[in-house]
């Protein structure tokens, strides 16, 4: 049993590691390199027969773009700061206590099962939502014209993309049995179930939080309820279905929430802010996170 809370532990903090990418914000772009102090001939800037100069739209091509964004994205942890850590430490705790309460959330939704029952998982219904949130945005924003509308459908569809990724190479590489096969929340690298973390609470997170957090202040509650909602409603029904255990949901949640947050600050430029911080209460603590994007 003792080895088995160890081998879960591990598990838990892999996931975070391997998905570190998420949690950075966007690394810095390197500065070009100065003149050579030992040279003897005075620095000239400016571009040579060798090394011609980019332009501006060239030099901005070069540092976005798909291709940019995926090597920015698996290379953020090499930029991590004091923000990062709190967002990784916050995610793990967060994910780590979930599991402490898997085998009794099954419970709870398995208890009027019949002996031998399995529940549908509804893979394809519980995937409609964040779907439709994805083409509705893009739809509306090619309807009206909007660059803005775009690139908020844009954000959506790589943040998916980044995040799903990620899940995929976890869930197959960590094997985790899912409640709908086994009773105990520990089966990990067994055979072929692929569990940890839930897919379809990862993209509708990646989906959902692009949507709470893009667009205008004036609807922001509006779009803060759509978007999380989202998020929360389709974690619930892949508990409900039986398809993951509740950290399965939570570690899911985590991801998906942290890439939207890498790929709207990618989007949209350094114009956003986030701190998340622990906050002494009586009787315990407050975990509390804020974003903001100008």
């Amino acid at each position: 049993m003792r080895l088995r809370k160890l081998l879960t532990l591990a598990v838990t903090a892999g996931i975070f590691t391997a998905s570190a990418p998420a949690w950075s914000q966007a690394p810095g772009v390197a500065t070009p390199s100065g003149p050579d102090p030992s040279a003897s001939a005075p620095y000239v800037a400016g571009p040579t027969e060798s090394t011609p100069a980019m332009s501006a739209s060239e030099q901005s091509a070069a540092s976005t773009g798909l291709g940019s964004d995926i090597k920015a994205y698996f290379t953020a942890p090499l930029h991590w700061d004091g923000n990062d850590w709190t967002w990784f430490g916050g995610a793990l705790a967060a994910t780590a206590l979930a599991h402490h309460y898997d085998t009794d959330v099954r419970k709870h939704f398995t208890r009027n099962f019949a002996p031998g029952q399995k529940a549908n998982s509804e893979d394809v219904k519980d995937a409609i939502p964040a779907a439709a949130v994805f083409v509705a945005t893009w739809g509306y924003a090619n309807l009206v014209g909007s660059s803005d509308g775009r690139s908020e459908a844009w954000a959506m569809l790589e943040a998916t993309g980044l995040s799903g990724v990620s899940a995929y190479a976890l869930k197959y590489t960590l094997r985790r049995e899912g409640p709908d096969v086994t009773s105990n929340p520990n089966q990990w690298l067994k055979g072929t179930s692929a569990s940890f973390p839930s897919f379809h609470t990862t993209a509708a997170f990646a989906v959902g939080t692009v949507l709470a957090e893009s667009g205008s202040d004036d609807y922001r509650w509006l779009r803060r309820l759509l978007g999380y909602g989202l998020g929360f409603a389709t974690g619930y029904e892949r508990l409900k279905h039986n398809a993951h255990w509740l950290s399965d949901t939570m570690a899911g949640a985590a991801l998906g929430t942290a890439s939207a947050r890498f790929t709207m600050n990618r989007v949209y430029g350094s114009g956003s802010a986030s701190s998340l911080s622990l906050t002494p209460v009586e009787g315990g603590a407050m975990l509390t996170y804020r974003l903001t994007l100008n």
